[in-house]
């Protein structure tokens, strides 16, 4: 049976909403959830972007049974692999169990911020490769000392490591991520219903492994409004990773999805309160192979509503599937 999860998205809301909207999507019934790890919104109509690591401890705290997750976290750049493995043991620690440390080769408008500059794709796909690597290392116990192409550890070792090291899941674009991911991750991240992306990730490796995405929803009674929410905050996404992956701050967004119209975001988002569009929405991402699907419904302060929606009506429905 498909998992439906439930993504805290840092780009628009604060810290403790984030919270309180994590422990309501636990009550209602979310089987996971997941947590966006950014620097800046893409959007300035999103208006946050809190330190996701903080926001994961708080609550890995308030709730008890949900599963949390990266959804992804950069450890390149902005965050040194050794420093992203001793995050997550410690929230697997303090969520006894239910943390999962997502991945992937991030996004300039993250990464910018620490003056290192913005490497070439295939670069980023290498360094992702070597930082799994390090951080798998470090998972394992012991003192670690690597010197690669790209990152230097010197008698690292973490000192509070959870019985059960978080699993590690990869996100994924294309056929080199797609290589990563089958060798050394326990699950593919992906935020498109791509079945090529999952029969290149079972090429290299990663047959019968979990297959996470995401998708994102504008849950309203007055559908005008949801369109409204959506296109304003969420049209970014329709540029696609490879355009998105190098826009360096919210105002290349603005511009680079200036011609996006509410049309656009109509076709491409569930929009307003049709049960039966979001179930098929989701099938899309059930039917290109994928057991586990992160709902995003965008606006921060529409989540209650959403949630409350969710518990009586679209969970049941959601169930057939």
């Amino acid at each position: 049976m498909v998992r439906i999860g439930y993504t805290m998205m840092t780009e628009q809301a604060g810290p403790r909403a984030l919270v309180e909207h994590v422990v309501a999507a636990e009550q209602v019934g979310f089987d996971f959830s997941v947590t966006s790890d950014h620097y800046f919104p893409w959007l300035a109509s999103q208006g946050h972007s809190p330190y996701a690591w903080s926001v994961l401890g708080a609550a890995a705290q308030a709730t008890s049974r949900i599963p949390l997750m990266t959804y992804v976290t950069c450890p390149t750049t902005r965050y040194h692999p050794a420093v992203v493995a001793q995050q997550a043991a410690t929230l697997q620690l303090l969520s006894e169990g239910r943390f999962r440390l997502g991945l992937g080769s991030g996004e300039n408008l993250n990464e910018h911020v620490v003056g290192r500059g913005w490497p070439a794709a295939h670069v980023r796909i290498a360094m992702l490769d070597e930082a799994v690597g390090i951080i798998r290392s470090l998972f394992s116990g012991g003192y670690v000392t690597h010197h690669g192409d790209h990152f230097d550890v010197t008698s690292a070792k973490l000192w509070d490591l959870p019985e059960q090291p978080p699993p590690i899941g990869v996100a994924v674009s294309g056929e080199r991520s797609c290589e990563v991911a089958g060798r050394l991750a326990d699950l593919v991240i992906a935020t498109e219903p791509k079945r090529e992306l999952l029969d290149a990730f079972d090429r290299h490796g990663g047959t019968g492994k979990p297959r996470v995405a995401q998708l994102p929803v504008a849950y309203d009674p007055d559908r005008d409004a949801a369109v409204d929410r959506a296109h304003e905050q969420f049209r970014w996404a329709l540029g696609g990773w490879p355009v998105n992956a190098e826009l360096p701050g919210p105002t290349g967004f603005a511009t680079a999805t200036a011609h996006v119209t509410r049309d656009d975001m109509a076709a491409a988002v569930p929009c307003g309160d049709d049960v039966v569009a979001f179930v098929e929405a989701v099938r899309s991402y059930v039917d290109a192979g994928f057991t586990e699907i992160a709902l995003v419904q965008i606006g921060g302060d529409q989540q209650m509503p959403f949630l409350a929606w969710a518990r009586a009506e679209l969970l049941p429905a959601l169930k057939s599937l």
